[in-house]
C-alpha cells in the first residue's frame, strides 16, 4: 500500500470512529414506500419523492417514446447543438408554471446553484447565506471569489445589520426555501423587503418546497405571493416532487440570457437526455393537476407530527403560519444514538435518514423523515411504534410549537 492510500486509509478509520463514515446499499426496486434493498423488504421514509410521481405509469410512457425516437442521451451540451424541441418544451411550461419569463435547464441542482451565483457575483460583490443552507448554496458561494457573509438561521436581524453596512457593489441573498434537513421556511416576504431595502437581488432555492407548497404546487413562491420583482432569482430541481432528474432556474428574460451567456455548469456539460426531459413535462402537468396528492400528503404530514407529539418524540416546532412540509427530523444530537437508533429501525424493516455532521451543524445529529403521499396511517403507526421503542426515554420530550 502506498503512503498516500495509507493516509486515506487512516482518515476512512476517523470517520468510522467518529460516526461519521457514510455507506451506500444496493436498491432492486424503484423508490417508493416498499422497496428491496440488499434483497431485504422494507418500508422506506428516506426519499424525496413526495408526491409518487416517480413511478407514475403515464411519465414511464413519455419516457419511452421519446427514447425510441431520440435515444438514450442527448449527446451534447445545451449551445452546442444538444437542445433539443423537448428540452424547449419543458423550458416553456416550466417558465409558465413559476409565473416568470422564461426558464433554463440545468443537469442538477448542484451545478444550477454554482452556476447562478458564479455568472452574478465576482469580486467587489457580496453574498449573504443562511448557515443552515444547501451545501450546494455554500460551495457555490465560496468558489464565486464574492465576500461570503452568513447570518444565524432565518435570523433578520443579523441579516439587516449585515446589509445596511455593506458597499458592494452587488448584493446577493441566498437561501433555501425549504430547509432540506429542518423541513421549516425561510421569511421570504421578510427577506424580500430586506432586499428591496438595501438593493440586494434575492435568490431561492426552492429544491423541497415545488409541488408540496401552493395550490397549484408552485412551491414557496406561490405560497407566499411573491412576483419576480420580489424573488427575481428561483431556482428549481427536478429530482424531488417532480420524480424526475435535473434542475431549472426561473426569471427574467435578461437573467436567463445572463446564464446563458455566462454560466459555466451550463455551457461546459452535456444536456439532459431528451427522454428525462419528456418524462418531467408529464409530471409538471401531473403535479398541477393532481391536487389530492398535496392535500393527502398534508393528512400524512399531520398524521405523524400529531403521534410524534403525543410520543414526546423531538421534533423542530413549527410556528403557527407555516405549512407543514414532509421533511420531518427527529433532533437527537449525539452522532453514535442516531446511527444506533437508525441501525434498529433497519431491523425492523424500516428505513430512515441517519444525518449527522458535517451535513448538519455538530451537536444536531438527526434521523430525517421523509413522507411520501403513499404512506397510510398503518405505515405511519409502525414508524412511530418503531421510534418510541429505539430511542432512549431520556430523549423523549413534548414538542415544542404546533402540529
Amino acid at each position: 500500500m502506498s503512503s498516500f492510500d495509507e493516509e486515506l486509509r487512516l482518515d476512512l478509520q476517523a470517520r468510522r470512529v467518529q460516526n461519521r463514515y457514510r455507506q451506500r446499499y444496493n436498491m432492486s426496486t424503484p423508490q417508493a414506500v416498499n422497496v428491496t434493498v440488499d434483497q431485504r423488504a422494507y418500508l422506506a421514509f428516506c426519499n424525496n419523492d413526495y408526491l409518487g410521481l416517480a413511478n407514475h405509469p403515464a411519465s414511464i410512457v413519455s419516457m419511452q417514446q421519446v427514447a425510441a425516437q431520440y435515444g438514450v442521451g442527448s449527446g451534447a451540451s445545451h449551445l452546442v447543438y444538444g437542445h433539443s424541441k423537448i428540452h424547449h418544451r419543458l423550458e416553456k411550461a416550466l417558465a409558465a408554471f413559476t409565473d416568470r419569463e422564461r426558464a433554463l435547464l440545468f443537469s442538477t441542482g448542484y451545478m444550477a446553484n454554482l452556476g447562478v451565483i458564479s455568472a452574478l457575483t465576482g469580486r467587489g460583490d457580496t453574498i449573504y447565506e443562511d448557515r443552515l443552507n444547501h451545501a450546494s448554496l455554500i460551495d457555490a458561494g465560496l468558489l464565486s471569489q464574492a465576500s461570503v457573509k452568513r447570518y444565524r438561521h432565518n435570523d433578520l436581524h443579523q441579516l439587516e445589520s449585515l446589509l445596511s453596512a455593506d458597499q458592494a457593489k452587488r448584493k446577493l441573498v441566498v437561501v433555501d426555501g425549504v430547509f432540506s434537513m429542518d423541513g421549516d421556511l425561510a421569511p421570504l416576504p421578510e427577506l424580500s423587503a430586506l432586499c428591496s431595502k438595501y438593493q440586494a437581488q434575492l435568490m431561492v432555492d426552492d429544491a423541497h418546497g415545488f409541488g408540496v407548497l401552493g395550490k397549484q404546487g408552485g412551491g414557496c413562491a406561490e405560497h407566499f405571493k411573491l412576483t419576480v420583482e420580489q424573488l427575481p432569482i428561483l431556482v428549481g430541481t427536478l429530482g424531488k416532487s417532480f420524480g424526475s432528474f435535473g434542475a431549472f432556474v426561473a426569471g427574467s428574460d435578461a437573467l436567463i440570457e445572463t446564464l446563458i451567456q455566462v454560466a459555466r455548469t451550463y455551457i461546459y456539460t452535456t444536456a439532459l437526455p431528451p427522454a428525462v426531459a419528456a418524462a418531467t413535462s408529464t409530471t409538471l402537468t401531473l403535479l398541477q393537476e393532481e391536487s389530492w396528492r398535496r392535500d393527502k400528503l398534508n393528512d400524512v404530514i399531520r398524521y405523524f407530527r400529531q403521534g410524534a407529539k403525543k410520543l414526546g418524540l423531538p421534533l423542530i416546532p413549527l410556528l403557527p403560519s407555516q405549512p407543514m412540509t414532509p421533511i420531518q427530523p427527529i433532533l437527537l444530537g449525539d452522532d453514535a444514538l442516531v446511527m444506533s437508533v437508525a441501525a434498529t429501525l433497519r431491523e425492523q424493516s424500516i428505513l430512515v435518514g441517519a444525518i449527522r455532521p458535517p451535513t448538519v451543524p455538530e451537536g444536531t445529529a438527526r434521523l430525517r423523515i421523509t413522507l411520501n403521499v403513499h404512506h397510510d396511517q398503518s405505515d405511519i403507526d409502525k414508524l412511530l411504534d418503531a421510534l418510541a421503542n429505539a430511542i432512549p426515554a431520556t430523549y423523549l420530550k413534548s414538542s415544542m410549537g404546533e402540529t
